[in-house]
C-alpha cells in the first residue's frame, strides 16, 4: 500500500494524547469501611472490572476511528511499483495497407481496428498514432476520430522494422514516462525476417489481425506479346492462393465500353494465363477486370497501349549499311544512313542513337557533335574498322568514358560469353543457352572495361557499355567476323536502338522507380505533368533536345491512367497499378517474446493495459471504517454495562 500524501500520517503519533488521558483516568479506587458489606463487596468488585473493560474497549474504537481517518487523509492506494509517479507515453502505429481489405470476423481488418480503438481509447487521453501515410503528434481521440474514419488504404508500406523505429522517434525521452509501442497489423509476410529492436525501456505490443480466409485472386500482371499466329495479344497473369478458384470472370475494357470477357479457373496456389487479342497500331486506354470479394485493390489493373513512336537513328558508315538498314526498319525507326564525307551535322542532334560503322579516323568536328549529343541524352554505338586509326578511337572514347580501347590484337577469338541478365536481352532468351555456335573474329581491340554484355572465350569484352555508350571491340565486316550471320547481331543492335528512348511500358507500378522518355522538345520553361480524374502531380523530368526523361517512384500514388500534358496540350497517356506483393496472404507467426507481447484484439489489450495501470483508492475504505469505528464506540457507550 502506498500514499499520495504520506506526510499526513505524522498525525498518528496524536494517538498517543488518548491513550495518555485514558490512563490517568484509570485511577484506584478509594476504601470506604462500612459495616456488613459483605454482599456490597462483590458487587463493587464486578463493577469495577466491568468498568475497566468498557473503557479499554472505547478507547481501542476511538484509536481505530482516528487512526483510519489520518490514513484517509494521507490517500492510501494499491498499483505496481513501476507506474507510480510516472506519466504514460502511448505511440500506435496502425497499418492501412491493402492486405488490410482482408475479411475479418467482424468485417474489413482495418475498419474494425479502427472502431476498437475509437472505443477502447480513453476520451482525455493523450498519444501519438501513425499510419503507413500519416502521422498525428500527441492528439487525444476526439482530435482525430473523423481522420481514422476516413482512412484509405495505401500501396506504400512501410517496413515493420522501420514503423517500430518511427514509433520511438514519437516518444520522448524523458526516463519517468512509461513508454509504449503498440503495432497494429496483419503482419504480412515480407522478404526479410519479422525484427524488432529489443528495449528495455520501452514496452512493446503487436495486435496481430488475422483474416477469416487466406484465398484471394489478383491480377498478378499484364504483358504484350505475340501468338502463334504472330498476332498481337494482351497476356493476363493471375494468381490464386490458398483454395481453388472456378468460374472467375475476366473483363476487358477501353476506356468505358468493354471488349471482350470470359472466365478461367485457377487451381490452389498458382498462376494461370489468358490472352485477349489486340489490334495492332490502335491506341488503348485499358483496364482488365475481375471479381474477388476478399482484397479488391488487386481486382483491376491499368494498361495504356499508345501510337507508336519511331526512334531516330542515324548511321555513319564507311562500310556496308545492309545490315543496319535490314535491322533499323521503317516501320518502327526513321532511319539516316550516309557515309562519313555526306554527313549532315543537323541530323544528329535530331537522332536518338547515332551508329558509327566502322570509320577508320573520327575527325574532331564528328567528335565535338557527338559530344553535344552526349549530353543532350543521345546514345552512341561505335563499330571500329578492322585497320581504324586506334590514336583517333582513344581520343573519340576518352570524351565520354575512360574505358577506352588499348591495343590491337590480331588474333582470333570467339564470342561464347552472353551477359543474359543485362537489359539489353530482358525478354530475348528463355533460357541459359550455354551451347550455340559461336560467332567468331580474327582481330580485336583489346580493353579493360567492365560493363560487358557479350564477351570472348577469355573473358575479355567484346561488346560493352559505358556511360549510355555502346562499344564494339572488333569489327564486324564479313572479312574480320562471321558475327553477322550470328542470331545475335538483331536482338543486340535491336535492342540498342530500342534501349536509345525508353518508350512507356503499357503499364508500371507504384511504389516503383520507373523511367520513361518522351519524344517531344520543350521550351525553356516547360513542365509536362500527369493528371487523371483523381490525382495530378508534376514528376520528376530531364529536357533534352530531342526528348524528355520522365522518372516516378511514390508520385502518382492512386492507380489509373494518367494524361501526361505540357500545359493543356496531351502528348500521351501512361498507366499506373498497384503492387501486387500484398496479393500474397501470408503472414509471420509470432507468439509473444521478450521483446514485444503478441494480442490478438484492440480491446483485449486495451482491458489489460487498463488493468496493468489501474490506481485502487483505499481512502473510501477508511472514511468507511472510521465511521464504523466511531458507531462501535457509541454502541459501547451506550449498551456495555
Amino acid at each position: 500500500m502506498q500514499f499520495r500524501h504520506p506526510e499526513f500520517l505524522y498525525a498518528l503519533f496524536a494517538l498517543v494524547i488518548p491513550i495518555i488521558v485514558h490512563l490517568f483516568q484509570l485511577r484506584r479506587f478509594q476504601k470506604v469501611p462500612f459495616t456488613n458489606v459483605q454482599f456490597l463487596k462483590a458487587v463493587t468488585i464486578q463493577t469495577r472490572k466491568s468498568s475497566q473493560i468498557k473503557k479499554w474497549l472505547t478507547l481501542l474504537a476511538r484509536l481505530l476511528a482516528f487512526a483510519a481517518l489520518i490514513i484517509a487523509f494521507a490517500q492510501p492506494f494499491l498499483a505496481a511499483e513501476e507506474i507510480v509517479g510516472k506519466k504514460s507515453e502511448t505511440v500506435i502505429y496502425l497499418d492501412n495497407s491493402f492486405s488490410m481489405q482482408a475479411k475479418g470476423p467482424k468485417g474489413p481488418l482495418l475498419q474494425r481496428a479502427v472502431q476498437e480503438l475509437l472505443s477502447s481509447l480513453p476520451d482525455d487521453e493523450v498519444i501519438s498514432i501513425f499510419t503507413n501515410t500519416e502521422t498525428f503528434k500527441e492528439v487525444t481521440k476526439k482530435d482525430i476520430r473523423n481522420d481514422l474514419l476516413q482512412l484509405e488504404y495505401t500501396s506504400n508500406q512501410i517496413s515493420y522494422s522501420a514503423a517500430y523505429l518511427k514509433g520511438k522517434q514519437l516518444l520522448g525521452n524523458s526516463p519517468e514516462t512509461i513508454k509504449r509501442i503498440i503495432m497494429v497489423s496483419d503482419f504480412q509476410q515480407k522478404d526479410e525476417a519479422f525484427d524488432i529492436p529489443a528495449d528495455v525501456e520501452t514496452k512493446t505490443n503487436l495486435i496481430k489481425l488475422v483474416p477469416v480466409t487466406r484465398q484471394n485472386i489478383a491480377i498478378d500482371s499484364l504483358s504484350l506479346r505475340r501468338d502463334e499466329n504472330n498476332e498481337m495479344a494482351l497476356n493476363v497473369l493471375l494468381s490464386n492462393t490458398d483454395a481453388k478458384a472456378d468460374n472467375i470472370s475476366v473483363a476487358f475494357y477501353n476506356e468505358e465500353k468493354l471488349i471482350a470477357k470470359t472466365s478461367t479457373s485457377i487451381p490452389k496456389d498458382s498462376k494461370t494465363s489468358i490472352q485477349f487479342k489486340i489490334d495492332e497500331n490502335t491506341k488503348i486506354n485499358g483496364r482488365i477486370v475481375i471479381e474477388d470479394p476478399s482484397l479488391t485493390f488487386d481486382n483491376y489493373r491499368y494498361f495504356t497501349i499508345n501510337t507508336p513512336e519511331k526512334i531516330k537513328v542515324v548511321a555513319i558508315n564507311e562500310a556496308s549499311d545492309n545490315f543496319i538498314k535490314n535491322i533499323y526498319t521503317p516501320d518502327e525507326f526513321l532511319l539516316i544512313s550516309a557515309k562519313i564525307d555526306e554527313l549532315n551535322y543537323n541530323d544528329i542532334g535530331n537522332a536518338n542513337l547515332v551508329l558509327i560503322n566502322e570509320i577508320k579516323q573520327i575527325p574532331i568536328s564528328l567528335i565535338n557533335a557527338l559530344k553535344s549529343f552526349k549530353d543532350q541524352g543521345g546514345s552512341i554505338c561505335f563499330i571500329p574498322a578492322t585497320d581504324g586509326n586506334l590514336i583517333s578511337y582513344q581520343q573519340f572514347i576518352n570524351n565520354f568514358s575512360s574505358e577506352s580501347l588499348v591495343t590491337h590484337s590480331p588474333q582470333e577469338k570467339k564470342i561464347t560469353g552472353i551477359n543474359f541478365s543485362h537489359p539489353l536481352y530482358r525478354g530475348v532468351f528463355d533460357k541459359t543457352i550455354t551451347n550455340f555456335q559461336y560467332p567468331k573474329v580474327n582481330s580485336y581491340y583489346q580493353t579493360s572495361a567492365s560493363n560487358t554484355i557479350l564477351s570472348f572465350e577469355d573473358s575479355n569484352p567484346f561488346l560493352y557499355l559505358t556511360n549510355t555508350m555502346y562499344i564494339f571491340t572488333a569489327s564486324i565486316n564479313n572479312e574480320n567476323s562471321n558475327f553477322k550471320n550470328s542470331p545475335l547481331i538483331v536482338p543486340t543492335l535491336y535492342n540498342i536502338g530500342k534501349q536509345s528512348l525508353k518508350l512507356s511500358n503499357i503499364s508500371y507500378n507504384i511504389g516503383q522507380s520507373n523511367t520513361y522518355d518522351v519524344p517531344i522538345s520543350l521550351g525553356q520553361d516547360g513542365i509536362l505533368s500527369l493528371e487523371s480524374d483523381v490525382e495530378s502531380s508534376i514528376p520528376l523530368q530531364q529536357s533534352f533536345a530531342t526528348k524528355v526523361r520522365i522518372t516516378t517512384d511514390e508520385v502518382p500514388s492512386k492507380a489509373g491512367i494518367y494524361a501526361l500534358k505540357d500545359k493543356e496540350k496531351l502528348i500521351q497517356h501512361v498507366s499506373y497499378n498497384y503492387n501486387t506483393l500484398e496479393s500474397d496472404l501470408q503472414y509471420y507467426n509470432l507468439s509473444s517474446t521478450k521483446e514485444y507481447e503478441v494480442n490478438d484484439s484492440v480491446t483485449t489489450l486495451f482491458e489489460q493495459i487498463k488493468e496493468e495501470t489501474s490506481i485502487d483508492e483505499l481512502w473510501k475504505w477508511f472514511i468507511i471504517f472510521a465511521l464504523i469505528f466511531l458507531l462501535i464506540e457509541i454502541l459501547l457507550l451506550k449498551y456495555l454495562k
